[in-house]
């Protein structure tokens, strides 16, 4: 055997190649021990050339290569009779990885991508090292400090270990006060609505109050955002410092300062609009502006106004097109001209769309929501309008549609889509003040297999009343523009005066028209008995177990911007069912709905959403229409404040026997509480009419507050009505709520 030793900076852990006098040539390289490399890549790696002389530099610099892939503790080579062996001793693999004290909540997978480790990960103590300092690193930015990270390793096996880190979470900062020196205009209250490190109240550690937690990673941008609350406000020459904090690591509290200069606010003096190329009508383009001449500056509306000039534009094909505001300031008047000045590029065609982070919804069920398609030019409303349909679906949290410029007469757009949870299992409670405790079970999935398709098994259960129910909706048959639905039925229910029993279903077929207009026409049969009267009267009323057969056309709109809580559009449907298609029922019964949805962020900054709300309702006497059919008011649905379906006129003898006229509206101020968390606080008033002949006929009405929100858990609502007009005999109600959960 010929040996060559080899020095190797002490990186080595052993060499046993022996120097001689006549180096020999290399006829097979061998690797042994090695198990993380494939003997193809460990070639690319050594690059030792069979058939030539050994090179001991070769050699070293092979194993130093060896050694920066992470995977080994020790590695030599040695050479007998032209044959080069490479050995090694790998690291152990971590078979086992248990955190513990971090990540409560958090799905393992996300815990392992945030510190950088995992199962299978091969040990080494640097990376263990790292970790711990990113964990602290982390809990630093979440206003944790003095976090004490211990990590115990075990053999399981040979080459196998169990990684335990053990994590005791450090200290929580407090902000016990903070000073804004130099204010005087806006008030401290304003200016912590802005930021996320504020003082802590008196309250602190109840919900709904500020903590206090100083937030580390938010600090130096809170000073930006109290720089554009000014601007906002008009005062463009203010100036806000650095914070500056204070701690005092002994009682892990603190104290935060901020140096402001505010100046005086700035009114418009005029607006220019600056056409590099004249695209379009200046008239327009002005018409459009929401800002105002002689009123107070606002940084917000200025950037709003930027952006609908490049819709204006971008409606036009020119998607790069660019919008940059300058300002003219006077300074003695106090007084800024804003100039706009447009850039439109050139006009260019969609070359295609390409969709991502869809592992579960179908390209297509995606695109047949999207309004632009290869060959397409560029529109940036139809942009957002597709977002918005896309969203109105259900079946995402959040989509993304980017330009990608493929050249300067085309693009491609990328549609980034985050899929949510479309999957239900509920089993809720709930309480009503006629109801009682209510529960209700239920299946559904709004996506299934990825084809967009809605089915649901709904069970519901109260102290009043029985329901099963089984529906499947498809949106777009064979992604056509044609919808189709079926509902399955069976309900037992105790009203006020009577039993009720109702069996049947429905198909409903629609045909979309626009991305926010559909006409349906539908079909129902059902059966119903009604049973137990509470008095001998209601005979006059009812002529036994009856069947309806309908037909009813309809109208549905909807230009929302979200499938839980809209801020904004219009929501509307109309319907008219005529019974008598067959069956015993004879009527036409006319319906409508209309929601309205207006954020009041532009004009207050407060996340503060107005609601209206509004029913009407018609029921045309053909022959026969039986008491259920008829208009009631009260409960969750019509008239809060009042039990359900209580609300009704009465004959002679004070039996309740429907109405054939009815109207209900409501108006909301809905606010929201938390910006990372789906949950709003609303107030309300709703105001309702019905009667036989005369709407007039009965007037009710109510208001309170409610607390909606999507939770971990499911959508839970409570309501606390007040019904503000109830006469005797009026069934009221003074509070429910509604409670489920999502998978």
């Amino acid at each position: 055997m010929k040996a060559l030793k080899s020095f190797l900076l002490g990186l080595v852990g052993s060499c046993a190649l022996a120097v001689g006098a006549e180096l020999p040539i290399i006829k097979e390289v061998r690797y042994d021990g090695l198990n993380y490399i494939s003997p193809l890549i460990a070639n690319e790696i050594a690059k030792v050339q069979i058939g030539k002389t050994l090179d001991i530099q070769r050699i070293n610099q092979s194993i130093l290569d060896f050694y920066k892939q992470g995977y080994f503790k020790d590695i030599w080579a040695t050479e007998e009779d032209g044959i080069l062996v490479f050995h090694f001793v790998e690291k152990p693999v971590i078979a086992s990885l248990i955190i513990s004290g971090y990540g409560a909540g958090k799905d393992q997978a996300v815990i392992n991508k945030e510190i950088g480790l995992k199962k299978g990960d091969v040990y080494d103590e640097m990376k263990i090292n790292a970790t711990k300092k990113r964990i602290i690193e982390m809990l630093e930015k979440q206003g944790r400090y003095d976090t004490i990270i211990e990590s115990k390793i075990e053999e399981i096996s040979q080459n196998a270990l169990k990684v335990t880190l053990e994590i005791n979470q450090g200290e929580e900062i407090i902000i016990r006060k903070a000073n804004y020196y130099g204010r005087k205009n806006l008030k401290v209250s304003r200016i912590e609505a802005s930021t996320a490190n504020k003082e802590r109240d008196f309250l602190g550690w109840m919900w709904g109050f500020n903590s206090g937690k100083l937030q580390i990673n938010e600090i130096e941008t809170d000073s930006l955002r109290i720089q554009d609350l000014y601007l906002q406000k008009g005062y463009l020459d203010a100036k806000v410092s650095q914070p500056f904090l204070r701690t005092d690591f002994t009682i892990y509290d603190a104290e935060l300062d901020y140096y402001i200069e505010e100046g005086k606010p700035y009114k418009v003096s005029g607006i220019d609009i600056v056409q590099e190329e004249m695209v379009i009508d200046d008239e327009e383009l002005y018409s459009a502006i929401k800002t105002k001449q002689k009123k107070v500056f606002n940084i917000s509306t200025m950037r709003k106004d930027a952006e609908t000039l490049k819709y204006k534009v971008g409606d036009l094909g020119y998607a790069f097109a660019r919008v940059t505001p300058d300002l003219d300031k006077d300074v003695e008047k106090s007084e800024v001209r804003i100039v706009y000045y447009i850039q439109p590029g050139k006009k260019v065609k969609v070359n295609d769309v390409i969709i991502s982070g869809n592992s579960k919804t179908l390209d297509r069920v995606i695109r047949r929501n999207i309004l632009l398609a290869p060959g397409d030019q560029y529109n940036m409303t139809k942009i957002t309008r597709s977002k918005n349909s896309i969203m109105r679906s259900g079946g995402f949290d959040d989509i993304q549609i980017e330009e990608k410029r493929i050249d300067e007469e085309n693009i491609d757009l990328l549609v980034k889509v985050k899929e949510a949870k479309t999957g239900e299992f509920s089993f809720g409670v709930g309480y009503g003040s006629y109801d009682g405790i209510m529960g209700s079970a239920s299946i559904k999935d709004r996506n299934i297999f990825g084809t967009g398709l809605t089915a649901g098994i709904y069970l519901d259960k109260s102290q009043i009343s029985t329901s099963y129910r089984f529906n499947i909706y498809n949106p777009a048959v064979l992604d056509s523009n044609y919808s189709l639905s079926t509902d399955v039925y069976q309900s037992q229910y105790d009203n006020f005066d009577y039993k009720e029993k109702t069996r049947g279903f429905s198909l409903v077929g629609g045909r979309r028209i626009t991305d926010t207009l559909e006409t349906t026409l539908g079909y129902m049969y059902q059966q119903s008995e009604l049973s137990s009267f509470s008095n001998s009267f209601y005979l006059n009323y009812y002529r036994g177990k009856y069947t309806k057969s309908s037909i009813i056309p309809g109208v549905y709109y909807d230009n929302t911007d979200s499938y839980f809580f809209p801020k904004n559009g219009w929501k509307a449907n109309a319907s008219l069912e005529y019974a008598g298609v067959g069956g015993d029922a004879e009527f036409l019964k006319y319906f409508g709905n209309l929601y309205f949805f207006k954020n009041l962020e532009d004009l207050i900054d407060v996340d503060l959403t107005f609601r209206f709300r509004s029913k009407l309702g018609y029921i045309q006497d053909n022959g026969y229409v039986p008491l259920n059919e008829r208009f009631y008011l009260g409960g969750i649905n019509s008239l809060r404040g009042y039990q359900t379906n209580s609300i009704s006129p009465r004959d002679r003898f004070g039996t309740r026997i429907g109405a054939n006229k009815t109207s209900y509206s409501s108006v909301e101020l809905s606010y929201g509480l938390f910006e990372t968390v789906p949950m709003r606080l609303s107030v309300f008033y709703d105001y309702g009419m019905l009667g036989k002949n005369d709407i007039t006929q009965i007037r009710r009405s109510s208001t309170g507050i409610a607390l909606e929100w999507i939770s971990p858990i499911g959508a839970i609502t409570f309501i606390i009505p007040k019904a503000l007009d109830n006469k005797p005999g009026d069934n009221t109600s003074s509070f429910e709520f509604t409670m489920g959960q999502r998978f």
